[in-house]
């Protein structure tokens, strides 16, 4: 029989480690290949660690909740075989044994290195008290000063109180009273000040805390945050914190892009095998006017600005437990309305199956939530960090409008919605913010009804 290492597997390239939320598989049953093991969750996905043999199940190493490393052991695994194996495939044997010759070497060079600096240490501590110069010091006194870590050069310099100005027990063990007096009360003022400052910085942060206290009555129900509940909390306010928001709001005709999904939608889903919905068109014109508009394109680090060369969008998607996850369409710029129609229904598809990977929510750049879905007619959408833009959809709804024509202008029946666009002050002004809202609603009002796709 063979012992099989189950470890957690790579899950993206921003991804060092996940937490432990349920066991699938008790120990001493029987595993089949591929089949699931335990559940993990990282900061934004929920998935499932498969098995990559057939076993029963010896050992977990991890409880629900732990936080694991990725290449971590998480479940040891019996097979058939024999010996020993790993699931890490990014290593073969011979890099296994080379890594292992090299941590023994490393392990050696290091016990080698603690030895001698203790050697120094005792070297240090016990410095050897000599009588070479003109003053004589008794074994005593140079048995407490070596005990006392004090130097011979501080000896040197303490007035005795003996004959000829020798040093007594009563003069070296004064000086080390004295010595440590003068630390304690030098550690308490470092304390007091530490304190002050430490009391000073967070008063800020202890206003906020002090709340007014929630009372609770026999017929309240009290409901524990869940999971992603507290992380999307803890995030919305960092951002907050981090981002000086600002909003800009504009109202979009989109008759025309009414009319033309209602009459090209059938076509679409019986040749594509795909629903067109409104999204992938608004996504288009977002991806458009990042083009124009590159520095909202951009993150920001410090005093440095960090301008992204791919317009990775991200489509902000409802889960079924109603809470928020961000899948993002990388490169959404070099998409046609096919492909942006199939990655938007593939990732809303996973989003509420819950089966994104993790790499399916990393490396956007600029999100677009959808908060007309809910019937709201605009929104002030908090910005998705470390991005510096967040668009909002709003319900598109049939109101009278004055429409300008060659002949006059008359009162019509229109299809409309409101844009409303979020950014950071901090590195995005109110005329950058304005034009890229701007450009996206002339995008949109300009759609060529004649459209094929």
């Amino acid at each position: 029989m063979a012992k099989f290492e189950l470890k957690l597997p790579k899950m993206g390239e921003s991804v060092a480690e996940a937490t432990v939320t349920n066991w699938l598989k008790e120990v001493g049953d029987t595993i089949e290949l591929d089949e699931p093991v335990v559940e993990i969750a990282t900061d934004k996905v929920d998935s499932e660690v498969p098995s990559e043999v057939e076993g029963v199940l010896i050992e977990k190493l991890f409880g629900p909740d732990d936080v694991v490393q990725v290449g971590q052991t998480i479940a040891i695994i019996e097979t058939s075989g024999d010996g020993v194996s790993s699931s890490s495939n990014s290593e073969s044997k011979e890099e296994t044994e080379d890594s292992s010759n090299d941590n023994e070497v490393e392990t050696a060079a290091e016990e080698a290195e603690s030895l001698v600096n203790q050697a120094k240490s005792e070297v240090s501590a016990n410095q050897i008290i000599s009588n070479d110069g003109e003053r004589f010091y008794s074994p005593l006194v140079k048995n407490i000063a070596q005990q006392e870590g004090i130097s011979q050069d501080e000896l040197d310099k303490l007035d005795g109180s003996g004959l000829e100005g020798r040093v007594t027990k009563d003069d070296i063990l004064a000086y080390v009273a004295s010595g440590k007096k003068r630390k304690e009360e030098s550690a308490s003022s470092a304390k007091k000040s530490s304190e002050n400052k430490k009391a000073e910085t967070s008063s800020g942060e202890n206003a906020s805390k002090m709340a007014t206290p929630v009372s609770v009555n026999g017929a309240d129900e009290i409901i524990q945050m869940s999971r992603m509940g507290k992380m999307i909390s803890k995030h919305m306010v960092a951002s907050v914190q981090t981002s000086a928001h600002v909003q800009s709001f504009i109202e979009v005709d989109v008759t025309a892009i009414w009319n033309w999904r209602e009459r090209i939608k059938g076509s679409f889903q019986k040749r594509e095998g795909e629903k067109l919905t409104f999204t992938p068109i608004f996504m288009e014109a977002v991806a458009k006017a990042i083009r124009d508009f590159p520095m909202i394109n951009i993150a920001v680090d410090g005093d440095t600005i960090i301008k992204r060369k791919n317009v990775n969008l991200g489509m902000a998607a409802a889960l079924p437990d109603g809470n928020l996850i961000v899948p993002v369409i990388r490169n959404a710029d070099q998409l046609n309305l096919v492909g942006m129609a199939k990655a938007v229904n593939d990732l809303a598809t996973r989003a509420r199956m819950g089966k994104l990977k993790p790499d399916d929510t990393q490396g956007g750049t600029y999100t677009v939530t959808n908060v007309g879905t809910f019937g709201s007619i605009m929104g002030t959408p908090i910005i998705n960090q470390p991005q510096v833009a967040i668009l909002a959809l709003g319900a598109i709804r049939k109101v009278p409008a004055v429409i300008e024509t060659p002949e006059g202008d008359f009162i019509g029946i229109r299809h409309k919605m409101f844009l409303s666009h979020s950014y950071d002050h901090r590195v995005v002004n109110g005329a950058l913010g304005g034009q890229f809202v701007q450009r996206v609603a002339q995008y949109l009002e300009a759609w060529d009804s004649s459209r094929e796709v």
